[in-house]
Parts: C-alpha cells; structure tokens; sequence
C-alpha cells in the first residue's frame, strides 16, 4: 500500500509540475510580446565560470546543472534507454524529451557530463540564478566543480526526494534541497487540508464497495483514508 501511495504521488507530481511548466511558458510569451514592444534586447550574459549553476526550462520541470568548464556541463538526467541497452554511444546521445520523461517514470537516471549545447536543448541558460533565493552561500566555484565531477555516474533517482535540483543545491550550497519539490508537497498539504476531500474519499469508497463488495481491501481503505484525512486537516 505504501508503495502504491508513493508512486501515485510521483506521477502527481509529474501532472502538477506540467501545469507550473505550461503557466510558466504561457508568461514568457507575454513577456516576450512586452519585450519587443519595449525596444532592443538586453545585454549578453556574463561569461561562464567553472562552478556556476546552470538553468534552462525543459519539458515539465526546470533543469539543473552544474558548469564544469570546456563548454561542459554536469547534469542530472533521468533515461530510460540504458533499461534497453548497453550501447555507450547510443545511451551518450543527447537524451531526447520522451527520454527524459520515460526514465522519470521509471526512475533511473545519471550524473553525467554533456556539452552546453545538449544541456540546453535549444533553451535560454539562467546563470547562478538561485544564489538569491537559497538559505545557504554559495561554495568556491571550484569546489562545486569538484562535487559535481565526483557524483558522475549512475544514481539512485527519485522524483520527490533526489531530482537534478537535489544534485546542484548540494553541489553549490552544501545542502540539496529542490524548490519544485516544496511547492509540489504544499500543493499536497492544502489538498489534504481541505476538509472536501474527506467527503471525495469517503464517497470512492463507497462506491467501490458497492461495486466491488465488503472486502478488507475495500472497507479498510473506505474507512481509513478519510479518517487519517479528517485527523490530518
């Protein structure tokens, strides 16, 4: 049961972070269309520095990694296709949306270290952008470099608890921490929190015991999750 809960949350997650991703696009066109109407673009950003922590919008979530000089980037990513094969050529390939979202699924992933250009996958690279938004200082640059060269590989992946954001924030501040996370979870708190969904509950299980009979995995459930609701609100 608890294994079940914890993979309905999971693919929660995927479908809240999709709706932020599709706010979050539809806002940058408006500020798009403002921009243009403003006057010419604003300046480059400052050059690269090995350690700094790069950001790009890619699928339903925001990407992270790690600068490590050279034009190379170290990067949390979920993939699927090393699942399906041993191919190392094939599996270094830029890793594809479908890729990506497919390993998110099935939770395997790696460190590994792409060029800027992969990373990117054709969006705008945000410098060091959470350095004002975190509790902690930023490490020297180059010990962030360092962290980041030592974790590349295979790693255990979890959408909620170890993310590409877990890697750089732990990487850079010391502290891995995912914002995207944290509003997700509070998402989920103002739901349960909601005394509707002890009634929403309530009526699924009742209707699943009429559907299905008194049973210990219908009754249980009817009677259990409304109740840890009704005490959690």
């Amino acid at each position: 049961m608890l294994q079940l809960l914890t993979f309905l949350v999971e693919k929660l997650s995927l479908l809240s972070i999709f709706k932020h991703f599709e706010s979050s696009c539809a806002d940058a066109g408006e500020d798009r269309e403002r921009h243009v109407a403003r006057g010419p673009p604003p300046p480059p950003p400052p050059p690269l520095r090995r350690g700094d922590l790069l950001e790009v919008h890619r699928t339903v979530f925001t990407h992270y990694g790690i600068y490590l000089g050279d034009n190379k980037v170290a990067h949390l990513i979920p993939d699927i296709l090393p699942v399906f094969s041993k191919d190392k050529e094939l599996i270094g390939s830029v890793i594809s949306n479908k890729r990506l979202i497919l390993g998110c699924i099935y939770r395997c992933a790696t460190v590994r270290v792409d060029t800027l250009e992969d990373f990117a996958y054709g969006a705008r690279v945000l410098i060091n952008h959470m350095d004002t938004a975190m509790r902690s200082k930023a490490l020297p640059n180059e010990d962030v470099a360092q962290r980041a060269e030592r974790l590349v590989g295979a790693v255990q992946y979890s959408l909620l608890w170890y993310n590409c954001e877990h890697f750089v924030t732990g990487c850079r501040y010391g502290s891995a921490e995912s914002r995207q996370t944290d509003k997700f979870c509070e998402g989920v708190k103002s739901v349960i929190r909601d005394q509707r969904s002890v009634i929403f509950t309530s009526l699924l299980g009742i209707i699943s015991i009429g559907c299905f009979g008194m049973a210990p995995s219908t009754t249980l459930p009817t009677v259990l999750i409304p109740f840890a609701l009704w005490m959690a609100g």
